[in-house]
């Protein structure tokens, strides 16, 4: 069964991800472990989701789900009107390839890879015919005409994680999923990481979901979510968007780390 098949089925739903009831659980010597509770959520065509939450809270395996990385234990994901239950992993890879881009906290660069080469690889891999002058026009877009020949140890981090940037919105990805993007950035460097991302997100009406604890980079999002044990509650309805983020967003790590921070 093709991608195309799925999709055909399944294109009545008019948000970009559906999530219905999802749950994940893990067998540890303790016994069964629930990391996800019940987890329902709707995001629309150029929304940016933040989800916030303290370590082990489940964040990352959320993002995992919802990029077709793992596969909860029960419920629904849609990622662009296909459902992921009904993929096999090589059509989900193929679904990967085709509409979802990641960034993620530690570069994630081909060390043995030039700035251009990383940059390029995505394309490539895509069969785009103008790969080179694409990655080039990225890097240019981030401000790094000037490293094309450089390798990931001769770039600042702050450079690395630009490459990083322009890798993932080189094949003008349907959604793009960033875990501490700026996490591993001086202060400077993430805002002028978040900068690039949130403008590069707005002109490519990409959907950006990204975890993070950095409290400024999720209220730059559109929504906000917020994870504590496992449960996904939203900080911020969407007829609120014009207003000021409530206290909620700023009690996002008030419950202790727990026992999954190991697992998630």
């Amino acid at each position: 069964m093709s991608i195309n098949t799925v999709t055909t089925a399944t294109t009545l739903n008019t948000n970009a991800i559906s999530v219905t009831d999802l749950n994940k659980t893990v067998v540890t010597q303790e016994g069964e472990l629930t990391i996800l509770n019940g987890i329902s959520m709707d995001v629309k065509q150029g929304d940016s989701v933040a989800i916030l939450g303290p370590s082990g809270s489940g964040k990352s395996t959320l993002l995992g789900l919802l990029a077709a990385l793992d596969t909860p234990s029960s419920g629904e994901i849609l990622l662009d009107g296909v459902a992921l239950s009904k993929l096999d992993e090589e059509q989900k890879a193929a679904l990967r390839k085709q509409k979802v881009s990641f960034i993620f906290q530690s570069f994630m660069l081909v060390d043995t890879l030039t700035a251009l080469e990383n940059v390029m690889l995505p394309a490539e891999l895509a069969g785009v015919i103008d790969a080179k002058q694409k990655a080039q026009s990225m890097l240019d877009r981030v401000g790094l005409s000037h490293r094309l020949s450089h390798l990931p140890k001769q770039l600042s981090g702050g450079e690395q994680q630009r490459v990083a940037i322009a890798r993932a919105f080189i094949c003008e990805p349907k959604v793009l999923f960033a875990d501490e993007p700026t996490g591993n950035l001086d202060k400077a460097n993430g805002d002028k990481i978040a900068d690039m991302l949130f403008e590069l997100n707005q002109e490519s009406d990409t959907i950006l979901v990204l975890v993070t604890h950095d409290l400024a980079l999720a209220k730059r999002c559109q929504r906000q979510f917020l994870m504590d044990n496992g449960v996904l509650t939203e900080a911020l309805s969407p007829e609120m968007t014009n207003n000021p983020t409530p206290s909620s967003v700023d009690s996002a790590f008030d419950s202790p780390v727990d026992s999954r921070e190991e697992v998630c």
